[in-house]
């Protein structure tokens, strides 16, 4: 098994800037497989099944990105890590990119080297408690226990809130979801405190989910997103335009059950002809094959079919789409052209 060391930014960073002289294209495509890192296992984004088979949200991302880049979605590697590992771990180059439930801030991207490709989720820090404790708001949190994964923006969050309220708590530090599911279900602590789409997540796999509550603040801004290292300006291209595919493609009407047809050139809408490949050269610019697009969004589906399957209203997550609807529906969502 690989062991990821912890490391300070300094050497994050310096990593980081090595790794990025590689052309992580020519890499991946010799290795005939992509690395991608991704949480230790959270239930609708990123989580092994019964079979061992990865599957969520930021999971499709991973597969997209292999359709595009080697024409197999399941040409995936996939790379368990933690709040404490993940960045070492792209940093080293142990991974070709990270996908996990990662916030886009200005020292991630800046400080350590990164470079965030786009969004995938908008989020923000909720609380969850059990229904028990008779709290309505995380303001009458005076004094509790809170359960909160380290080296994360939410650790952060949680002080700045608790401080600007006046008011105290008591940090019961984990490492991984799993762990702090069981301290929080075991009454280690009071509270368990992630971004809002990862308490949906994780209350989703409680044996009863209505005995617990989300609470209704939300505290931060947590853009989530795919990263790669700064440098590779080429690797970074290819990730964030697999990204934008996908985003596109429910925008313009391209779906799982319609791309075949569409990619047959017989569509009269002329982005959704360059995004597919059959007029223009959009792939060749990348470097990569017309078809490229087209195998990313086959791999899974548009995003809101990623969505719907994995985390929508009709799974046990039962997310919304919120901010995540397309900017033409209210929501954030939003794909520069395809042109």
């Amino acid at each position: 098994m690989k062991k990821t060391v912890i490391l300070s930014v300094a050497t994050v960073a310096g990593l980081a800037a090595a790794a990025a002289t590689a052309g992580t294209v020519d890499d991946v495509k010799a290795r005939g497989k992509l690395n991608c890192g991704v949480t230790t296992g959270l239930v609708g984004f990123a989580a092994p099944d019964a079979n061992g088979e990865w599957k969520g949200f930021d999971v499709a991302v991973c597969r997209a990105v292999a359709a595009a880049v080697l024409g197999d979605a399941s040409a995936v590697e996939f790379v368990p890590t933690t709040g404490k590992t993940r960045f070492t771990a792209l940093a080293s180059g142990e991974i070709d990119m990270l996908a996990r439930n990662t916030t886009w801030t200005f020292s991630r991207d800046v400080d350590l080297k990164f470079e965030f490709v786009g969004v995938n989720y908008y989020d923000g820090q909720g609380f969850m408690v059990p229904k028990a404790l008779g709290v309505t708001s995380a303001k009458e949190l005076d004094g509790a226990t809170v359960c909160i994964q380290t080296g994360t923006t939410t650790e952060l969050n949680l002080a700045d809130f608790f401080r600007s309220n006046n008011i105290s708590y008591e940090p019961v530090p984990i490492e991984t979801n799993a762990e702090a599911q069981q301290q929080y279900l075991a009454g280690a602590c009071d509270v368990y405190t992630t971004d809002a789409s990862g308490l949906a997540a994780t209350r989703a796999t409680f044996e009863n989910p209505g005995d617990h509550v989300l609470l209704p603040e939300i505290i931060s801004k947590e853009p989530l997103g795919p990263l790669v290292r700064h440098g590779d300006h080429e690797w970074g291209d290819v990730v964030r335009w697999t990204l934008n595919a996908m985003v596109s493609a429910e925008e313009l009407g391209v779906t799982s059950a319609n791309i075949d047809e569409l990619s047959s050139g017989a569509g009269d809408n002329p982005e959704v002809n360059r995004l597919l490949g059959t007029e223009g050269t959009l792939g060749e610019m990348l470097g990569l094959d017309a078809d490229w697009a087209a195998r990313a969004i086959k791999a899974g589906g548009n995003y809101g079919e990623v969505f719907a399957q994995n985390i929508g209203e009709e799974t046990p997550i039962g997310l919304a789409r919120g901010l995540n609807a397309q900017w033409t529906d209210g929501g954030l969502l939003y794909s520069p052209p395809f042109r």
